[in-house]
């Protein structure tokens, strides 16, 4: 399903840990697929309000918790500039979908890294 709303088919996600040779682009992929699928259920399923949005994002949070094996194996990990680049995506995420009175806390309440 292609993503309808123009700020976020337009938004690079993970920018950051693009950039940084430290987060291996594959592994990167992979989060990035995981934000896109978040965007698409959203767009999909239209949440009502910031409790069944916190569940979209929550489920994708706990899909970020897998990856930290495969960050792990490439010699990598959800470190401390990951988690703010992935938070920040999350929050952007929920905004651009006029959530903007999200808890980023609470939107990846179930993170693990």
């Amino acid at each position: 399903m292609p993503i309808t709303n123009q700020q976020v088919a337009g938004h690079m996600f993970l920018r950051q840990m693009y950039a940084d040779s430290y987060f291996p682009d594959h592994v990167v992929d992979r989060g990035r697929a995981i934000l896109l699928r978040l965007c698409e259920r959203i767009e999909a399923e239209q949440p009502s309000d910031l409790e069944v949005l916190y569940a979209l994002s929550q489920a994708a949070t706990e899909e970020f918790n897998s990856l930290e094996e495969e960050f792990e194996a490439a010699g990598s990990e959800i470190e401390t500039v990951a988690r703010e680049v992935i938070a920040e995506d999350f929050w952007f995420v929920a905004s651009a979908y006029g959530f903007t009175d999200a808890d980023v806390e609470e939107l990846i309440a179930t993170r693990e890294w």
